[in-house]
Parts: C-alpha cells; sequence; structure tokens
C-alpha cells in the first residue's frame, strides 16, 4: 500500500548525507526513545495488575484485571480506582458505590462486592496478613451463622489490622519518644535536639494517619445514605427478587386481558394500546418506589448494625489518636521546659555581664586615677615618695566601695538575687 511506507535504515543512505547528518539521526533516536516513553507511561495506567480474588467460601485465586474491567464489573467510575493505584500517594478512604465499596486504608486497598474482594497483590505484611486472616475467619465461619453479610466482615478485618497497625506504631514511637525527652531534659545538646526533631516529624505524619482514618470512620457514622449504600448483599437479594414480581404482575395483566376479552367486544388495536399504558404506568411506579423500598424494609436495623462496627473501632482510633495527642503535649511541655532552661542560662549570663561591666567602670576609674599621677610634670606631692602609695590605697577604697554600692543598688531593684 502507498499509506505505509518502510522506515529508511541508516544503511539505507548515502554516504555523505549519513555523514552530513549525524546530528539530525541522534535526535531522531533520541525521540523516538522519548516518544516510547512517554507511550509506555501512558499504557502503564492503562495496563493490567495482579489482584487476589477472594469469594465468601475462602477461596483465593490470583488474577491479571485492567482498570476498564474492573471498572464494568465492580461499576466504579476511574476516580475511585485511582485511590488504589500504588502509584498515588491518597489519604484513608472508605466509598459506598451501588455495587461495591472501596476500601483504601494504609496498605490495604481493596474491592469488597457482595460475593468478592478484590485485593490488589503486594508483598506488604500488612496485605499479606488481611488475606490469611479472612480466608481463615470465612472457612471457620463456613458452617455458622453470622449475622454479618460478607462485605462487612471484610471491612471489619481492613479496619481491625488498620488500627491495630496503627496502635502498634504510636506505641513503638512512644518506646522511643519518652527517653529521649527525659534525656534532652537533662542535657541540652545538638545530638539529643536532632533526635527530638526526627521524632517528631514522624510523631507528625502519624498523626495524620490517624486522624485521617477516624475522620472517615466518623464520616460514615453521621452520613446514614452512605451507611445503607453499603448493604451489597441485601441490595443484590433484593434486585434479584424484583423480576419475580414483574412476572407475576405480567401474568395478572394477561389475565386481566382475558377476562376483558370475554366481558365486552372491544377493538384489538384499543385492547393492546391500554394494557401497554397500563403496564408502563405500573413498570415507572415499581421502578420509582425500588430505592424507597429498598431503604425503608429493615433499614434502621441493619444501619444500627453497621453503625454499631463503626462504633467499635471508632473508640480504637480514637484511644490510639489520644495517645498521639499525649506524647505530642509531652514533646510540648519538654519544649516549654527547654526554654524554660535556656532563659534561665540566659538570665543568669546577663547578671554575670552585669557584674562583669560594673567591676570594669570602676577598674577603669582606678585606671584614670594612676594615669593622671603617672604623667611626668612637676609638684610638690612627688617630694614625698610615700604620698604616691597613700593616692593608690584611697583610690582603691574609694572604688571598691563605689563597686558595692552597685551591688546593694542591684539587690535594691531586685535584677537579681545576691
Amino acid at each position: 500500500m502507498e499509506g505505509s511506507r518502510t522506515p529508511l535504515l541508516p544503511s539505507d543512505l548515502p554516504e555523505s548525507t549519513s555523514s552530513n547528518n549525524t546530528g539530525s539521526a541522534n535526535f531522531h533516536a533520541h525521540g523516538i526513545r522519548g516518544w516510547s516513553g512517554i507511550q509506555g507511561l501512558k499504557k502503564r495506567g492503562h495496563g493490567s495488575r495482579s489482584w487476589i480474588q477472594i469469594d465468601p467460601l475462602g477461596n483465593t485465586s490470583v488474577v491479571e484485571l485492567d482498570k476498564a474491567t474492573i471498572m464494568r464489573h465492580c461499576s466504579l467510575p476511574a476516580r475511585d480506582l485511582r485511590l488504589l493505584d500504588p502509584l498515588f500517594i491518597y489519604p484513608s478512604t472508605i466509598l459506598g458505590r451501588e455495587k461495591a465499596i472501596v476500601v483504601s486504608l494504609e496498605q490495604i486497598r481493596c474491592i469488597i462486592t457482595a460475593d468478592e474482594v478484590i485485593l490488589m497483590n503486594s508483598l506488604d505484611g500488612c496485605v499479606v496478613q488481611y488475606k490469611s486472616e479472612l480466608c481463615k475467619r470465612l472457612q471457620s465461619n463456613k458452617d455458622q451463622s453470622d449475622d454479618l453479610p460478607f462485605e462487612f466482615r471484610a471491612l471489619e478485618l481492613a479496619l481491625e489490622l488498620t488500627c491495630s497497625s496503627l496502635d502498634a506504631q504510636v506505641k513503638e514511637l512512644a518506646m522511643e519518644i519518652y527517653p529521649v525527652l527525659d534525656e534532652l531534659a537533662l542535657s541540652i545538646n545538638t545530638l539529643n535536639l536532632e533526635r527530638v526533631r526526627r521524632l517528631k516529624g514522624h510523631l507528625l505524619a502519624v498523626t495524620q494517619r490517624v486522624q485521617k482514618v477516624r475522620d472517615e470512620i466518623e464520616h460514615l457514622m453521621d452520613d446514614d445514605g452512605d451507611m445503607a449504600e453499603m448493604y451489597l448483599t441485601e441490595k443484590k437479594q433484593r434486585s434479584e427478587g424484583y423480576p419475580l414480581s414483574d412476572l407475576g404482575f405480567q401474568t395478572d395483566t394477561s389475565s386481566m386481558e382475558r377476562v376483558g376479552s370475554k366481558s365486552a367486544p372491544v377493538s384489538p388495536v384499543g385492547s393492546i394500546s391500554g394494557a401497554q399504558k397500563l403496564q408502563r404506568a405500573f413498570s415507572s411506579i415499581v421502578s420509582s418506589s425500588r430505592p424507597s423500598l429498598m431503604s425503608s424494609s429493615n433499614s434502621g436495623e441493619n444501619i444500627e448494625q453497621l453503625e454499631m462496627l463503626l462504633e467499635a473501632y471508632f473508640v480504637v482510633i480514637d484511644h490510639t489518636l489520644s495517645e498521639v495527642l499525649s506524647l505530642k503535649e509531652y514533646i510540648d511541655d519538654t519544649e516549654d521546659l527547654i526554654n524554660f532552661k535556656l532563659g534561665n542560662v540566659q538570665n543568669h549570663l546577663i547578671q554575670f555581664e552585669l557584674l562583669l561591666t560594673a567591676a570594669t567602670f570602676v577598674a577603669t576609674i582606678f585606671a584614670a586615677v594612676t594615669a593622671v599621677f603617672g604623667m611626668n610634670f612637676p609638684d610638690s606631692i612627688f617630694d614625698n615618695p610615700s604620698t604616691f602609695s597613700w593616692v593608690l590605697i584611697i583610690c582603691g577604697v574609694a572604688c571598691g566601695f563605689l563597686y558595692f554600692s552597685f551591688l546593694l543598688y542591684f539587690r535594691y531593684k531586685r535584677i537579681f538575687p545576691l
């Protein structure tokens, strides 16, 4: 075909052309590599990833799924799958959708449906523990009746592992912070200050993570609509039960048509259009009443059930947050103590400087007197050699009296205790 041309290789070009256009060939090669890199980055977002699929019986399988397949299977928008992408850093989030629950809690990132859990495959310890523990619980409760549906058991385990992981991190950080702060309170040096600065940065990051998990659970507890949206098993059972009622209505309408045709002669066109109008009216009524029926039937009991589940882990994460805040307060108290100590040292230095200034002033007066009498000018006072000694003694006593006068004045003004 004319439209498709084979690319020219460097060997196909003339020698003069290839020698003169070396720079352009290199630029072309670099441009192709850059374009292929950009295409690789573009395709990376649409490529398939490894996921762990867990069914209600505890069976697991590793599957390769792309975003489009997951979006069609779980009826999720692309922005929800972006929360599960390990290339992006998003805070902890729990989203209830029509057919799935999107969970992004620390390292546990999964999609929970009424029939399965699609967990992002990772070698992280939390992910491996979540997979093994969930399979263990599902297999142990296989023959037992559990009040919680499948999606809530999976969500409960994610909350449990996240809360326990954050609590363990906070306790480990507390065991490291308290000795460092006590050592800093005793000895203020650069090494201890650097250690406290590093630990304070870690504490700030943990505080933000704990606060986000707590806010997310509190947001779900405050919104009844979001909690009702997370009852996937119940919604699936109700949606599967509606076609039977529609079928029953169709049989009733067909029997009504037969009775009507037997009782009174009507035109065929009129009878068909009337049945269709009645059927359409009833189907519109049923479709409009489905959400209300779903939300009203046992909604209070079910929302209360989920609310009790969330409240239990809200208490746990709130306790963890209180421990983090107590650590932060302890750091602030230590900083205040250090500032008090530094201020006290600074006050002592100012007092010592004041004493030195007063002593320097008195010594300057004594040096000025001796300098005056050390000049070579004729005077009768130099006729007696002991006279200069008396001048020095009187000047020294006067300077000493002046210095002690300064000290009494400082004590009277309470500049520093003596």
